[in-house]
């Protein structure tokens, strides 16, 4: 089978690469070349790099697939939106790969990152964000935020550039590739003396059950951003089976 898979996330590289040795030939879509690199080469397994806009996908599918797969992050509605309506219009099946919520308590809830940002206002101490490097505008609007936050985001030359040019001092800006331990997140948190946690709701892959005990661990409270849209789809699991029977 010939497959179009949008990916950008470990379970989209762990799907892209299975499938591809599962026998299937496997063209990956990624945003970054930071994307790019972290995803390993396999056989049957082609990468192309790039942000598309809706025209563009629909031009990548009319070149023979069987099936397109939608692997991107959660919180891309708008991408997956388009993924998901340039796939209907070149009539190629569609599915999309989801991660399953989990469970944390005493959770203080967002709309989104401005909402956050205007409750962390009113939350004193540090802050440890672990929302991505899209998102620090938000944050910067904070007052002093530059004292009292830190950002942790992916260690690329584009995600450390953007964070510097928001005004966040280096020694506040944390580049590291996750998801992270229990253990590496309580550490992080004692480190900067952090009061709240910031993260969105990214499932197990985006080890979102690690944050929530470390917070617990440090006695920081947990502020997590609401996922903007309710989807239904398969699971990695479901989506292995589905392709390959449940094997690689």
């Amino acid at each position: 089978m010939k497959i179009l898979l949008f990916g950008g996330t470990a379970e989209g590289h762990a799907l892209a690469q299975q499938l591809a040795q599962a026998g299937h030939c496997v063209t990956c879509c990624v945003a970054t070349e930071y994307g790019r690199d972290v995803l390993e080469p396999a056989e049957n397994l082609t990468i192309l790099t790039g942000r598309m806009d809706g025209a563009q996908m629909l031009d990548a599918m009319k070149n023979g697939f069987d099936r397109v797969i939608d692997a991107t992050h959660p919180y891309a509605a708008q991408v997956s939106g388009n993924i998901r309506a340039a796939a209907s219009l070149a009539g190629v099946p569609y599915d999309r790969l989801v991660r399953p919520r989990e469970q944390a308590e005493n959770v203080l809830w967002a709309d989104s990152p401005g909402d956050a940002a205007r409750m962390l206002e009113d939350i004193p101490g540090n802050i440890l964000l672990t929302t991505g490097s899209k998102d620090l505008a938000a944050f910067a609007a904070l007052s002093d935020f530059s004292g009292r936050v830190w950002a942790r985001v992916l260690p690329s030359i584009d995600s450390l550039s953007h964070a510097l040019s928001l005004g966040f001092p280096a020694a506040h800006i944390i580049c590291m590739q996750g998801p992270f331990s229990q253990e590496l997140n309580a550490a992080t948190l004692q480190q900067i003396g952090a009061k709240t946690l910031v993260t969105k709701d990214t499932g197990r892959a985006g080890g979102f059950a690690e944050k929530a005990e470390a917070a617990k661990q440090a006695g920081a409270k947990l502020l997590v951003i609401r996922r903007p849209t309710v989807e239904t789809g398969l699971t990695l699991e479901e989506m292995l089976k589905k392709y390959t029977g449940g094997k690689a």
